[in-house]
């Protein structure tokens, strides 16, 4: 299963999502749709996440990583992943829906308890690695 997800960042923080069905924060994003390419779901993806109040630009979207893991969701799906980078600033507001129950602006002193095992092994690293996180 091909899945996707972005990373928005401002001030230094990382912009993850908590699902209703899921205990721990996730990236924006999901699985790609049959017929569809990883930068087609990733926008659609974020369009159904952030909400329609949110505002980006399709051209500012660029991939950065890609990896392989198995689904949080059940333990044993294996995935592929690809991570794209929002290279602009996300306008207008977020709102939380039917499939998200909050928003948050992540920096490591948080903790990784809170965190998908995605954002948890793969996602954060990258992040501080780059410094893009605080």
């Amino acid at each position: 299963m091909n899945v996707v997800g972005t990373m928005f960042f401002k001030d230094n923080k990382l912009l993850i999502d908590k699902p209703r069905k899921r205990p721990t924060y996730q990236m924006i994003g999901g699985r790609v749709e049959d017929g569809e390419t990883p930068l087609e779901a990733a926008i659609r993806e974020c369009h159904e996440e952030l909400g329609k109040e949110s505002l980006f630009d399709a051209n500012f979207f660029e991939l950065v990583m890609e990896f392989d893991e198995i689904a949080t969701s059940d333990g044993v799906t294996p995935i592929h992943f690809y991570v794209y980078i929002y290279n602009g600033e996300l306008k207008g507001s977020l709102e939380t829906g039917e499939e998200i129950e909050k928003f948050l602006w992540y920096q490591s002193s948080m903790g990784k308890e809170i965190l998908s095992n995605t954002l948890k092994n793969e996602v954060v690293p990258y992040c501080l690695k780059n410094n893009l996180i605080n």
